[in-house]
Formats: structure tokens, C-alpha cells, sequence
């Protein structure tokens, strides 16, 4: 006798491998249409008939309140909920939470979904752009960025638009505003006088090694701190970049690269490999670059900004972003030769359209040069060489005299047996004492501070310990011996 169908939204019925029974319905759908469903499990069919008629039931209820005059607010944080969340990685969540719950709802959230009008939003970003910051007006001013007007429309226009397909309003007020000019960041790109000055302070300061692997790959500043031992071969020189470290409020989250092609293999210089595996020989951690505070845990992206802030200003170099040492190393790779594609593949661009939008102003140059040459070998003229014109510096202290007579910063000379102290952020010193322990190997010690005044005094008092517990374990044995 052949099954019963059942109706459409009447959900669905099956009798599970495990004996029980599941009932499943659609509840809506996402942004590629694929149908979002809940389930129920029972023992038997009628208990299962019974859980899913109550499951309708509870969807039904939540989906009643979706009318054509409710407040826009609602609307907003139903579709983010639904459609937009679902879709979003972890780290991307807090910047839509953020506009939506604390920009968008409090100005125009209480107007009705079908009484905005693109007025309303013109308004809004008006009000966004003049005084819309909530936090570091003292330094930032009291206006939001053009970047985040236009971040604002674009959860706005996606929510209006989902309203359209579901028959809640008949067109898109969002879609007439005028918006601010897209303006992409400025790139800068240190001078090779700049990049000597700032490798030298971070010798100095114990960062050689990670603000040389950046130079040498462009790799982005999650990636590089998410990087473990297990993904580099030291006999092969490839390292695997599978996962970045993303600072999400106060925590750092491991997760995947940006995107696909973000997952790559680099094949690093014989030099580098070999700084590496020094590096290697001195460290426990699985981590390449751990954190001080903890070995067992990567480095804070925070913290590594304001060491690499610190670090260009003892080298006297122009104040950049991290992500502009990624801009150096591409446009040294093109300049000196290296073909977009394999650049776009080394640095996890999706595709080299990207890079070539991006290095334009060096690309464009290539695309001359070649055009001479050409011309030079076909026509046999001697056209002159156009040369590639590298961003230029704004400031004084690229200048080659500042290189021959830089000096790194070493700060304060301490005595040895008296430890080493570090200032690792704006509010942050570390005092730490590496002594070598009974089996012969070092271990370092570590305290911290928010003075330097403060480790100056804690210091001491960790050496005492320190040497005191050393003494009492190389006791042990003799004390052992006498036993015996």
C-alpha cells in the first residue's frame, strides 16, 4: 500500500535507522534559497505528528510578528538573526552587531518598515557622518568615517531588500541615498633604508624573526602569529599557512584563513629557514610565535601592533600599518620582477585581478617597460627605459645619512644576574630572568607590570625565588644520596 503524502507545510515524516521517529519542517530559507528546517525525535509516529504540530506551531508564532508596519528595528535584527548571521564568520559577527545595534536601531529603528522612506536614511547618514562616533571623539573627532556610512547602508539596503522579496514593502528606500566617496586606505611602502633602520631595532628588541618572515612572505598579520611549528619542514623550507589568530573584543580566536585561497604553501628563502631553525632550538612552544605571557598561546594581535608602532619610531621610520609591510614586500617582488600571478598566489589574493587593482601604480610601469621592450627588439629603436616609480616617502628620515649613522635603542644596560626588562605594550612591562637549571638547559622566568618602576622592584624578588628554588632542587639528589 503506498506511503500518504502529506501536504506542503505540513512538514515531513521518516522512521530513523535508530528506530525512532523524526519530524522536520522548513522554517525559511537563506540567502543562496536553501531551506533552513527543525526537527523532532519520538519513540512513535503519533508522539512525532504531535511534537512537530507544536514545532509549527512555536515557528508560526515567531514568524506572525513580520508585518508590514512593524518598527524597521525589528525588521533589522530578524533579518540579521536569520539571513545575515548564520552566514558570517565568528570575527565578522561583532562589526555587524555593532552597526546594526548600536548606530541603525537607536536613530531609525522605531520607524515603521513601511513608512521609511529614503529621507529617513539620507538623515541617518547625515547624523552618522557629523557626530555618529560613540567612542575616541577626543582623538578621532566626533564623525564617523565614510567607510562606516557606507557599511551602515549596505546592512541597511541588504535588510530593505530581503523586505521586497518577502511582500513586506514594494521597493527598497535605501536605494537612492547618496553615499559617501569610496576612498581605499593609502599604502605605504618603507624605503630600503627604512626597512635596514627598522630589522635592526627589532634585533634589538627580540622581534628579528617575526618582522623578517613578514618582509620575506606578505603574509597578513593573523596568519603569520597563527603559524605552528608543525607547518613548516625545515628541510624542505615550505610552511603551510592554515589558520589565523583574530582579535574578537578582548579574546583571541584560532580560525580559518580569510579565505580559500588565504590556505596556502610558501617555499621560504635558505636564509630564512635557517634563522628559523635557530630560533626553533631556543623555544618549547608549539607556536612559532608564542605569546610571553603564555607559551601555550599565540601572540596578541594588539600587542604586536604597539611593539611594531614602538619599533618604527626607535628606528626612525615613518609611522605605517602592519599591513603596509605587506605592501612592501609585494611591491618589492614586482619591482623586481615577479610575475602577478605567482604574487597574487604567494600573498592569498582570490584571484590576480586583485593584486593588479591593488599594485597598479607598479603594474602600470611593468606594462611600459614591456612595451619598450618590445618596441626596442621589433623596431630596433632606443626608446628609453621608463622606471618604476616606488611610493614615496613622506617624511625626512628615509634619508641614506640617517641610515649610516643609525644607532638601534637599547635602552637601559643591566648587570648580568639582574635579569632583562621589556616594555611589551604602552601599559605593559615584562621583567624576565633566564637562569640555566639543573639539567643544564635555560628557562626563562617571566613578571609583569603596568610601570617600569613596578618590575624594577618585582624583579629582584623573582630572581631570589628563582635561585632559591634552583638551590633546593640540586639539594635533592645529594640529600637522596646521603639517604642511601
Amino acid at each position: 500500500m503506498p506511503k500518504g503524502r502529506r501536504n506542503n507545510g505540513e512538514g515531513t515524516l521518516r522512521l530513523r535507522n535508530d528506530g525512532r521517529w523524526e519530524g522536520r519542517v522548513v522554517i525559511g530559507y537563506d540567502e543562496n534559497g536553501k531551506a533552513k528546517t527543525k526537527n523532532v525525535l519520538a519513540k512513535t509516529k503519533t508522539e512525532c505528528v504531535e511534537k512537530l504540530a507544536k514545532l509549527k506551531e512555536e515557528c508560526g508564532r515567531s514568524t506572525d510578528r513580520l508585518k508590514p508596519e512593524m518598527p524597521f528595528g525589528d525588521w533589522i535584527d530578524y533579518w540579521y538573526q536569520n539571513y545575515s548571521k548564520p552566514t558570517l564568520r565568528e570575527t565578522t559577527q561583532s562589526t555587524y552587531e555593532n552597526r546594526i545595534y548600536h548606530h541603525i536601531i537607536p536613530s531609525i529603528g522605531r520607524i515603521p518598515l513601511n513608512k521609511l522612506t529614503t529621507n529617513d536614511i539620507q538623515q541617518f547618514y547625515a547624523k552618522l557622518k557629523c557626530g555618529g562616533r560613540l567612542r575616541f571623539t577626543d582623538v578621532k573627532g566626533e564623525g564617523l568615517s565614510d567607510r562606516m556610512v557606507r557599511a551602515c547602508h549596505a546592512s541597511c539596503r541588504t535588510a530593505l531588500e530581503k523586505a521586497v522579496t518577502e511582500g513586506l514593502i514594494r521597493v527598497n528606500p535605501a536605494v537612492g541615498c547618496k553615499l559617501p566617496p569610496k576612498k581605499a586606505k593609502e599604502m605605504q611602502v618603507l624605503t630600503q633604508p627604512e626597512i635596514m633602520r627598522f630589522l635592526k631595532q627589532a634585533k634589538e628588541e627580540g622581534y628579528y624573526e617575526l618582522f623578517l618572515l613578514e618582509l620575506t612572505t606578505g603574509m597578513r598579520r593573523g596568519e603569520i602569529l597563527g603559524l605552528r611549528w608543525s607547518d613548516l619542514n625545515l628541510t624542505t623550507g615550505e610552511l603551510h599557512i592554515q589558520r589565523q589568530v583574530v582579535l574578537t573584543g578582548k579574546q583571541n580566536i584560532i580560525s580559518q584563513p580569510k579565505t580559500k585561497a588565504s590556505v596556502r604553501t610558501l617555499v621560504l628563502p635558505p636564509d630564512m629557514v635557517e634563522i628559523l631553525e635557530e630560533l626553533r632550538k631556543n623555544t618549547d612552544s608549539e607556536w612559532i610565535f608564542p605569546s610571553p605571557l603564555d607559551p601555550a598561546k599565540p601572540r596578541n594581535p594588539s600587542a604586536i601592533y604597539n611593539r611594531f608602532q614602538l619599533i618604527l619610531e626607535r628606528a626612525q621610520c615613518r609611522k605605517v600599518r602592519f599591513h603596509d609591510l605587506r605592501h612592501t614586500f609585494s611591491t618589492m617582488a614586482l619591482e623586481n620582477g615577479m610575475d602577478v600571478k605567482t604574487l597574487s598566489t604567494m600573498i592569498g589574493h582570490i584571484s590576480a585581478e586583485t593584486t593588479l587593482n591593488i599594485y597598479s601604480h607598479i603594474t602600470d610601469n611593468m606594462r611600459r617597460q614591456a612595451a619598450v621592450r618590445i618596441d626596442r627588439g621589433i623596431g630596433g629603436t632606443d626608446a628609453p627605459m621608463p622606471e618604476i616609480e616606488p611610493c614615496k616617502p613622506t617624511c625626512a628620515a628615509t634619508d641614506d645619512t640617517v641610515q649610516k649613522e643609525f644607532v638601534p635603542y637599547t635602552g637601559k644596560i643591566r648587570k648580568s644576574g639582574t635579569g632583562c626588562i621589556y616594555q611589551v605594550s604602552e601599559r605593559l612591562w615584562e621583567g624576565s630572568f633566564s637562569p640555566r637549571m639543573p639539567d643544564g638547559k635555560r628557562k626563562k622566568f617571566n613578571i609583569y607590570a603596568e610601570t617600569r618602576a613596578e618590575v624594577e622592584e618585582k624583579l629582584p624578588e623573582l630572581i631570589a625565588q628563582v635561585k632559591a628554588d634552583i638551590a633546593a632542587e640540586k639539594a635533592r639528589p645529594a640529600e637522596a644520596e646521603r639517604g642511601t
